[in-house]
């Protein structure tokens, strides 16, 4: 535990009081009701849950789901499954593409120590990957799927006859072993309306079964269907074409995705608690010690939670300004702001300060904090 006073914002038994703000804290029975739900809605699904971790870059959120029923973590960059893994994870799928020559090798050395897999959209890195893995000796197999674009206009195969002739070079790439479809509509995890999500879905998951299918028919098994988000796994998961699940948002929840219809009843858990240092006389404006090196505002300003007429109005790189008409806050008030987006937020702490009761209960550190590389 580091030093008291120093380090971290606070210690095991302090009152909420006494956190130094801003800070990242965790209401954590919300956290683990949240977590309990996302299991039992993968269990009624018949699917596998395999949480992101880039959302909250923590080997603490992991290992809470995992001894909750999940079957290990996804994350998206090499060093982020690295500084996992270094804390023992060690189920972890890389979703997303590694290309560069220093990315593989240290791809192929942590796949060495621990269960992992990698996306792969094109033949060339495929290659690569090969002539590291065979390099590296050891009777050593890498799991690799074939990233799909199945509407997200990110990166993925463009249409299923590249998938399938990725999927094949594969299969025959010594070293590799062809482990399914990875196929993630990220834009679809913020359609608000649950109308429109599920139309949107709807071509997305034919064409992921239609790809699936020629995989199947050219002979190869395509064992794993992986994808979905906090958005849409209500939808994908019973779809009957995923096997598993990855999101990742549910665990905190954040205020964009409050605003999505249909996804769950999952709760607010991850807060941004700061205190209030200035309230101009004569102004119904409050300031509070939070600014953007403490909350990302790419997907809107925080929410004040339990305070009804508050607002925030603007944030700074130290400060955020709240409208306060009914002049309720004072001068060392702390408030508890909801961010709106939860996966920058994170990167931007050292901890996570968890709270029961009233009281900090534990510190967690954000493990794979800055590991973007």
């Amino acid at each position: 535990m580091p030093e008291p006073g120093y380090d971290c914002p606070a210690q095991p038994g302090d009152p909420v009081a006494a956190i130094a703000t801003p800070a990242l804290i965790v209401d954590l029975d919300a956290f683990e009701r949240n977590l309990d739900r996302m299991a039992a809605f993968a269990r009624e699904l018949g699917v596998d849950l395999r949480p992101h971790a880039k959302m909250h870059k923590s080997a603490d959120v992991a290992r809470a789901q995992i001894a909750r029923g999940a079957v290990g973590t996804c994350c998206q960059k090499v060093s982020e499954a690295e500084a996992l893994a270094r804390a023992g994870i060690s189920d972890i799928l890389i979703a997303n593409e590694v290309v560069t020559p220093g990315a593989i090798a240290r791809l192929v050395r942590l796949a060495a120590r621990a269960r992992i897999a990698v996306c792969a959209d094109d033949p060339g890195p495929v290659g690569a990957l090969s002539a590291a893995v065979t390099a590296a000796g050891g009777g050593l197999e890498l799991e690799v799927l074939v990233e799909m674009d199945c509407g997200g206009a990110r990166c993925g195969t463009q249409d299923v006859a590249q998938s399938v002739a990725l999927a094949q070079a594969i299969a025959a790439a010594p070293g590799l072993r062809f482990g399914g479809l990875q196929s993630y509509y990220g834009g679809a995890q913020h359609i608000y309306d649950a109308t429109a999500r599920r139309a949107a879905l709807a071509r997305s998951i034919a064409l992921t079964a239609t790809t699936r299918d020629a995989i199947e028919a050219a002979g190869l098994p395509c064992a794993r269907v992986t994808g979905a988000g906090t958005g849409t796994f209500l939808i994908e998961g019973a779809s009957g074409v995923y096997t598993e699940i990855q999101p990742g948002s549910y665990a905190f929840m954040d205020r964009d995705y409050g605003a999505v219809d249909e996804i769950g009843g999952f709760e607010h858990a991850l807060f941004v608690l700061a205190s209030v240092i200035s309230h101009p006389a004569g102004t119904d404006r409050a300031v509070c010690d939070m600014g953007l090196k403490a909350v990302a505002v790419d997907s809107g300003l925080p929410r004040v939670a339990g305070l009804d007429g508050v607002e925030a109005t603007g944030v700074s790189d130290e400060h955020c300004n709240l409208h306060d008409p009914a002049g309720q806050l004072r001068i060392g008030d702390q408030l508890r702001l909801i961010p709106g987006h939860c996966d920058p937020t994170c990167n931007l702490h050292d901890w996570y300060v968890g709270l029961r009761g009233g009281q900090v209960e534990c510190l967690w550190p954000v493990t794979a904090r800055g590991k973007v590389f």
